[in-house]
Formats: C-alpha cells, structure tokens, sequence
C-alpha cells in the first residue's frame, strides 16, 4: 500500500489540491498552527473515515463550506482510488467508485499508525483511553472482534437504558434476558484481550528496554468479571444489581476494565518521569505497528506528528532505528529541527504555510 497523491476539497484549513505523495518519506515542514497535522488527519480520514483527534465529522469541514472529502491514489497490487467525504452531513465512503457500507471495509485496504502527543493518554489518562487504544489495536487486524465490541456495546446501551427504567418500576424482569447475552458478548472480548496481551507485552518489553535501556516492563490486563462462564458472569451481576439499578448504569464488565505497566511488581507510571512515559506512549505505537505487520503481513502507514521534538539525541535517534518496517511515513516538523538529517534519497520535503503546501524544489 502506497499513497501516490493525496487530494484534497475543504478539509480543514487545508488547500483544495493533488498533492504528489510519491515518495516513501514524506516530510511537512512549517511554523505551528500552518496545517502540517491538518494533513495527516487527511491521511488518517482516508484510512479510517474519523479523526485521530476525536473530532465531530462537522468540526473537519473547512469553514464556510458545507462539505469534504479526500481522495488517495495508491497502489496495492493494482492502481486504486480511495475516497472518504462529508456530504449532507452523511459519510460517504468509495474504493474504486464502489461505496463502502461500513468503514470496517477500510481495515482490510489499509492500515495508518499515528503518532502524536495525545497518545500519552494511553499512559497516564483513563482507563477508557487504554481501553480504546488496545481495542483498537486487535481491530486493526481482527475484524470478528470488531463486530464482538460492537455488538457488546449495543448491548450494555440497552441496558442501562432498562436500568433507568427499573427505577421507575418498568421492566423488572428483562435483564434476566440480557445479561447472558452481555455475558456472552463480553467473555469474547475478554478471551480476546487476554491472548493478546500477552503477545503484545513481548513486543513492546522489547523494544522498550532497547530504546530506553530500562528493562522489565510488562503490561497486564485487569479485568473486572471474576468468572469466565457465562453463568458465573450472569451470577455476579445479579449480585451487583441492586446497586446498578440505584446508579443506573452497568457497573463492571469489559467497558470497566484497564490495562497496567508493571515493573519490578509495581505500577511503572507512579514512578515514571515525564521523559519515560513520553517515549512508553511512542513505543506503545511502535509495537502497535509491529504488530499488526506481524498479523496481517502488510506493512502499515506512519503518521508521525511532532514525536521528535521532545527526545534528546540519542532517544531520538534509538527510536528511529527502532521504527517497525513501513510502506509509507509522513513526518511534521518544525522549521528549527534538523529533519536534514532524516531524510534519504527517497524523501519528499513540503514547506506548509497557511494551509497550502509548497514543494520544496518550488520554493
């Protein structure tokens, strides 16, 4: 998989143009604010139709216009064209002008990596957001589990929505009939979750203790049913359920659980610097990478936003070494930072300044 041109109509700040892709590097230089991660949000809007900023489907649509789209050109055994695009408030999804139903079609045409400074929320922020990323990083090559947490989460909305109505005195009795199914859906997640911890922690150990020189890092998953059956599932939430009626949402089940960075027996985040858990957040995406090349045999695209500013020399250039193999990487930089010394004879350099994007030849 291989971007040749990127085009681009009223996304964001960004410039309606084809913008030539052709290279295996391609590096977006400018001030803040001038649309470099603009770009790789297109990028990442074209392989999974969202943002990775979790913005609203409205908020990418360039002021005073009413809709957009991105369009990738690329080559995948054969010349295709992918195009993603707002219209009537509506997606609307095409590879090789056939629609796309369901952007799960996406994940089988191509796989977009980014790295960028709201990833160390997978480190010190919720347990929601571990959960989001290691979901996604099973969905990225296992489309059964997509469709498992999908069907979960349908479930555990109407729920809730019965445990509120259980307080008004409705619907007494049917949650007798859907907590097996939460149960079932649930234990698919779980199952799933713990195989791929496991694998998953090696990677990253790995690499970690190679960048880093800090060693023994795992990480684990905690969950929150005790009971691997359904029906010892089914037990404890009938033993938990007075007081979820009385809160009025389901209180324990996969959508409560969290992952952990164990070292030395304790939780390595307590006592992490900045600077540490920095690069555990950039090598959580390397493994993530890794990963899913390992599971798929398709090598990904990288979308690395700023992620060198805040390494010192010898991290940064660890880190780059460590890189999993890659199709395709795009790079944003500061015109300050020495990106000279990245760039090889297969780079592309973009100057960005408000929202238009100059060749470097052309300047």
């Amino acid at each position: 998989m291989f971007f040749s041109t990127i085009t681009l109509g009223g996304f964001r700040n960004l410039i309606d143009a084809k913008v030539d892709t052709c290279g295996k590097n391609i590096f977006l230089v400018g001030p803040n604010g001038q649309g470099k991660t603009n770009f790789l949000e297109a990028v990442y809007f074209c392989s999974y139709a969202s943002s990775f900023r979790n913005a609203k489907d409205s908020e990418v649509i360039c002021k005073g216009k009413e809709e957009c789209f991105v369009r990738a050109d690329f080559f995948d055994i054969y010349d295709k064209v992918l195009t993603v695009g707002i219209r009537d408030g509506k997606k609307v999804i095409s590879l090789d002008d056939r629609n796309l139903l369901d952007r799960k079609e996406l994940l089988s045409v191509v796989s977009s990596i980014v790295f960028c400074h709201g990833d160390l929320d997978f480190v010190s922020g919720t347990s929601e957001r571990r959960r989001w990323f290691f979901d996604q990083n099973i969905c990225l090559y296992d489309p059964l589990y997509l469709d498992a947490l999908r069907r979960y989460k349908k479930i555990l909305k109407s729920r809730n929505i019965l445990l509120k109505q259980i307080i008004e005195g409705k619907n007494s009795g049917v949650l007798d009939v859907v907590d097996p199914q939460l149960a079932e859906y649930g234990l698919q997640l779980m199952k799933k979750r713990e195989e791929e911890i496991d694998f998953f922690s090696d990677v990253f150990n790995s690499v970690y203790e190679k960048v880093s020189g800090i060693s023994g890092i795992k990480v684990k998953y905690k969950q929150s049913w005790k009971s691997d059956s359904i029906d010892g599932v089914v037990t404890e939430l009938r033993e938990n359920r007075s007081k979820e009626i009385a809160l009025g949402q389901t209180r324990t089940g996969p959508h409560r659980d969290n992952y952990i960075f164990i070292r030395n027996s304790t939780e390595y985040v307590n006592t992490a610097s900045t600077g540490q858990k920095r690069l555990l957040a950039l090598i959580l995406r390397v493994a993530q990478a890794l990963r899913c090349f390992e599971m798929t045999k398709k090598e990904p695209i990288l979308l690395l936003d700023d992620v060198l500013l805040e390494l010192d020399g010898e991290k940064r250039k660890n880190f780059l070494s460590f890189l999993p193999p890659y199709r395709q990487a795009f790079y944003t930089f500061l015109p300050e930072e020495p990106f000279e010394q990245y760039r090889n004879d297969n780079t592309i350099v973009y100057d960005v300044r408000e929202g238009k994007l100059v060749y470097e030849s052309d300047r």
